[in-house]
């Protein structure tokens, strides 16, 4: 297919790139499941591929609905460019680590601001590691703020089909590190997000809980102090389990119960804006506890009246 083509309409990347990513799945469903050559947590569940591949098909739709959107706001932005970019070999270059660089910071914030956990945990929520997880993605990341990341790249001056082609790459580079069949990749783990270091990052592991945001380069997670080796067996999913396989359920589970604790009566906007920006980990390590916390907030209040 012509560049120009995929320029032009970005979204059709990952339409490309569709054939690779199903021979990766047969060939590591094969491994895994008739060689027995993959542990457990490796295997193809066909409830949770079928539910994987229903929330790619929402998160793909909602993706070209608000992309309608989002292209005419990245369009009037780029009006207010500081600098005028021409494309070739080493701004394309320049635009990819940006761009990862945006990435590492709007996948750290999906980890620590329960509004965009809400999103992001949709791609969490399994308990096993294989191909088909990277298909386990939210309809709702428009809603979340995604796009909002990639604003900085388009008035810094590079084109906006440019960026979205980008940030689509970047996504689509990523499929291939979640799968359990490759365990390291030598001196490149040094400088790229590997299989290795994504299992850390899906890991409720205590000590592997926010780490290793990397999107293609793992640089930033050790400029940044949030990286992590693979050390101990991963122990996937999260400390609030979804338990089920319904993909409407999975993708609106935490929406759900975060707007019925920022609805709760008797809350101060100041308690109300907690509940939706604080980190998701206060909520995730015991159900309970946040309501619990701005309750006892409250009384303080009240008592101090």
């Amino acid at each position: 297919m012509d560049l120009n083509i995929l320029i032009t309409h970005p979204e059709l990347l990952l339409l490309v790139l569709a054939p690779l990513f199903f021979l990766c799945i047969l060939l590591e469903w094969y491994l895994g499941t008739r060689a027995n050559k993959l542990p457990e947590s490796a295997k193809y569940a066909p409830m949770e591929v079928a539910c994987n591949f229903c929330l790619a098909a929402m998160h793909q739709l909602t993706d070209i609905l608000a992309g309608l959107f989002i292209a005419k706001l990245y369009l009037m932005v780029f009006d207010w460019k500081l600098l005028d970019i021409q494309m070739g070999i080493g701004s394309f270059i320049a635009l990819m680590i940006a761009q990862d660089f945006c990435y590492y910071w709007f996948h750290r914030a999906s980890h620590r601001v329960r509004w965009m956990w809400a999103a992001h945990v949709v791609h969490h929520s399994s308990e096993n590691m294989n191909f088909s997880t990277a298909f386990r993605q939210s309809l709702l990341y428009p809603l979340a703020g995604m796009w909002l990341f990639w604003l900085p790249l388009v008035v810094i001056g590079f084109d906006p089909n440019w960026v979205v082609f980008v940030v689509l790459l970047n996504l689509g580079l990523q499929f291939f590190v979640h799968t359990q069949a490759i365990k390291s990749l030598g001196p490149l783990e040094l400088i790229f997000n590997t299989p290795s270091h994504h299992r850390v990052h899906h890991g409720r592991n205590p000590q592997y809980i926010d780490k290793n945001y990397a999107g293609v380069l793992i640089i930033w997670d050790k400029l940044f102090n949030t990286f992590e080796p693979e050390n101990d067996t991963v122990i996937y999913g999260i400390t609030k389990p979804v338990n089920s396989f319904n993909p409407i359920i999975v993708s609106f589970a935490e929406w759900r119960d975060m707007f019925k604790e920022v609805t709760m009566a008797g809350l101060t906007l100041k308690q109300r804006l907690a509940v939706l920006l604080s980190p998701p980990a206060q909520v995730d390590a015991k159900p309970n506890s946040h309501t619990e916390n701005l309750n006892h907030l409250e009384e303080e209040q009240s008592q101090t009246r």
